[in-house]
């Protein structure tokens, strides 16, 4: 699977409403941002497409930001089934966003 990017507010809310889903909250103009990509890119690798990855810009879906509580960029939010269960303000290295996927994906 790839990372899609979400074009509208309802689109997004498709996709997160069921399973295990990381949305990147970002612009393009953002260096942290561009950064983040590359390592959601080895993530969607390494995971196979076991869960999904979703790209928004902020800029183009304001009301998606706003309502994820998107203060700062890049955010990370990992959905499941619809629910946000953590958030991540900031880049991190790769072994974090790794370790709150699995977290999420191993429970049943």
């Amino acid at each position: 699977m790839t990372i899609r990017n979400a074009v509208s507010d309802h689109m997004l809310e498709s996709i997160v409403s069921s399973g295990v889903v990381l949305v990147d909250y970002g612009a393009p103009w953002c260096p942290p941002c561009k950064t983040l990509f590359g390592i959601l890119e080895e993530l969607d690798q390494d995971l196979n497409g076991r869960i999904d990855i979703v790209k928004v810009n902020c800029e183009n879906l304001p009301a998606s930001a706003s309502a994820a509580g998107v203060l700062g960029m890049p955010t990370v939010i990992v959905y499941k089934d619809g629910m946000p269960m953590d958030k991540l303000v900031g880049l991190r290295p790769k072994a974090v966003y790794q370790a709150v996927i699995e977290k999420y994906s191993q429970q049943a």
